[in-house]
């Protein structure tokens, strides 16, 4: 498995973007919506990422946690239908975060075998 760590995070600092609706600039458009710093500090703006995506995902379970109670005891405000849809996304943004644990304990022992 070649794994390259620049691509690698080019993609997810893409995806990071796309998840949170920022955009780079396009040509002929003059806005610039924050984007991302350049890789000068790419351990931290890695470490803060990879952070905030796991709060996300906890936010999306605690979320989904509270609609299902509140449905559960009856709250009229909170549909079934609600409940399913927060349950859904709480589910595939936990099996996106263990999906993405496992490719980094693949690469971590890949790094580690290799000779010196």
């Amino acid at each position: 498995m070649d794994i390259k760590a620049n691509s690698l995070y080019a993609q997810m600092q893409s995806m990071s973007l796309e998840a949170s609706g920022k955009r780079f600039p396009v040509e002929g458009n003059s806005e610039l919506v924050n984007a991302v710093a350049p890789a000068n500090n790419s351990s931290a703006n890695f470490a803060s990422m990879l952070k905030d995506a796991v709060n996300t995902v906890n936010d999306l379970q605690q979320d989904a946690g509270a609609k299902r109670t509140a449905f559960e005891m009856g709250d009229r405000s909170v549909t079934l239908a609600d409940t399913m849809i927060a349950a859904s996304k709480s589910s595939v943004a936990f099996d996106a975060t263990v999906q993405v644990r496992n490719k980094f304990v693949e690469a971590y022992k890949e790094i580690m075998s290799m000779p010196v």
